[in-house]
């Protein structure tokens, strides 16, 4: 067997005519590890959001409330199914990330709920739709307004991660053949 070196040029048999034979990767692989980058950037931001989730479930909404456990343990669950999802998409198990889309969905509309039950945003959209004239008599709290913005940015992010799992999991399946 004839070793590869520079000085000898190509070796014996490449000559450039089987150009034809060689395998070219399909372009479908070449879009799972586009997605998975991508999702491995999504899942880092997401990550950032749920430390932030976490200041708004732990500061109280009003003087006499108690510590909110429905969105503690929606965060809790939405960390461990970031975990499961990362997991699928290093080892390319399509079912984790099938169950991370559904279960964290539900877990992010537990969460968004129970803060704007407990900061009763309803009063703040309600402020705005009346444009500042409404029962509402105190200016409202920045905090408010910033968890306010805070779940419309998480929802429109959240919605950009289920179409990038969507998209890996529609070409990590493989082509189904014509009969």
């Amino acid at each position: 067997m004839q070793q590869r070196n520079s000085t000898l040029g190509r070796p014996s048999g490449t000559d450039g005519s089987d150009y034809s034979y060689r395998m070219v990767v399909d372009s479908r692989y070449q879009l799972v590890a586009k997605g998975k980058k991508r999702l491995s950037v999504l899942f880092i931001i997401e990550a950032l959001f749920l430390l932030i989730g976490v200041i708004f479930a732990v500061l109280k909404g009003q003087k006499d409330d108690t510590t909110n456990t429905v969105a503690i343990s929606s965060l809790i669950a939405s960390f461990i199914l970031l975990i499961i999802a990362d997991f699928g998409r290093r080892r390319s198990r399509s079912s984790f990330l099938r169950l991370y889309a559904v279960l964290s969905s539900l877990a992010m509309l537990l969460f968004t709920g129970s803060l704007a039950n407990q900061y009763s945003l309803l009063k703040v959209i309600q402020y705005f739709g009346n444009r500042g004239t409404g029962s509402f008599d105190t200016v409202f709290p920045s905090l408010q307004t910033g968890l306010l913005v805070y779940i419309l940015t998480l929802s429109v992010f959240k919605i950009s991660i289920i179409k990038a799992v969507v998209f890996l999991l529609f070409n990590m399946t493989p082509p189904k053949k014509a009969a």
